[in-house]
């Protein structure tokens, strides 16, 4: 049997504010349908596919902001694209607003085959800060309006490969990939909303897209995986996001790349049995990790210097 997928990346440019989950939704399916005339089994789209980036914005009382998260998956405006990917055969990657019947509030993905939901992730690595700060020019309140993931890194079997999901900042620790790769993943997808500018500190703008790419390349590399990167990319509402959506091959190179900050779908043919020579040989986990040196990597989250250093 092919172990051969064709995989798109649907980048999606701005949703702005007001925008209606209908519209995003009918822009999704329209990406779908190019997916299926270039032969696609398996399309991811951004994280927040169906709203605008609303953590920038503050709210004093958050229950306010539920109107950005979503009750039900799929709901009455999300079942088109269910069904339009079921028809067409196609495994999907969603990432949106979770905001659960007793209350929690998560930013989710889901991965979708013959229109059922066969995985959800919860985004573990949430970014930015919890309070109102005066000197950024937008907000990054994720620490205010979400709560930390609770299902850790799952993989699942879809379309012959063994696939794993991870949203935006997660894509900058190491340990994302590393789980899902203990557990033999051949494919991540990560949906990103990425502003140009860190407004945490001062660091040069084109640092942006080389660490987005550098860490996908690298997670791919030293997992021996494909890595599915799709940003939610253009100025939306004041706050330029970037692009680069792109697809990493288990080698860490770059097989297919965005061009716009629109919406646009790249596409690649991945034959996951190239994840065997990477697993088999430099990143042999059996043979060559030495555990008995790693604890401190799960005991241990700030730095803690060695006395008499």
């Amino acid at each position: 049997m092919s172990r051969i997928i064709n995989v798109g990346a649907a980048q999606m440019g701005p949703i702005a504010p007001n925008e209606s989950r209908a519209s995003a939704v009918n822009r999704m399916m329209d990406l779908l349908r190019q997916a299926k005339s270039r032969g696609c089994d398996l399309v991811v789209f951004p994280e927040m596919a169906l709203t605008t980036f609303f953590p920038r914005y503050y709210e004093e009382d958050i229950a306010k902001m539920d109107p950005f998260f979503e009750r039900e998956m799929p709901g009455p405006e999300t079942q088109p694209l269910f069904d339009a990917a079921a028809e067409a055969d196609i495994a999907f990657y969603l990432g949106y607003c979770e905001l659960t019947p007793d209350g929690h509030r998560f930013n989710t993905s889901i991965l979708v085959d013959r229109g059922k939901i066969v995985g959800k992730y919860r985004k573990v690595h949430l970014p930015g800060h919890a309070e109102y700060d005066s000197r950024r020019p937008w907000q990054h309140l994720e620490k205010r309006y979400f709560e930390p993931g609770d299902l850790g890194w799952p993989v699942w079997r879809c379309k012959n490969g063994i696939m794993g999901m991870a949203i935006c900042n997660d894509r900058r620790w190491p340990e994302t990939f590393r789980v899902m790769s203990l557990k033999g993943v051949e494919l991540v997808m990560l949906g990103y909303n990425t502003p140009d500018r860190n407004t945490s500190a001062t660091e040069p703008n084109h640092l942006r897209m080389f660490h987005n790419h550098l860490v996908m390349q690298a997670g791919a590399y030293q997992n021996s995986c494909y890595v599915v990167g799709t940003a939610k990319a253009g100025v939306e509402d004041g706050c330029m996001l970037i692009g680069g959506s792109c697809i990493a091959q288990p080698s860490g190179e770059i097989v297919a790349l965005a061009s716009t900050l629109e919406d646009e779908l790249i596409t690649a043919p991945c034959d996951l049995d190239l994840a065997k020579m990477g697993k088999e040989t430099v990143f042999n986990y059996a043979k060559h990790r030495r555990i008995e040196h790693y604890g401190i990597i799960s005991s241990q989250t700030g730095v803690e210097i060695p006395e008499g250093i």
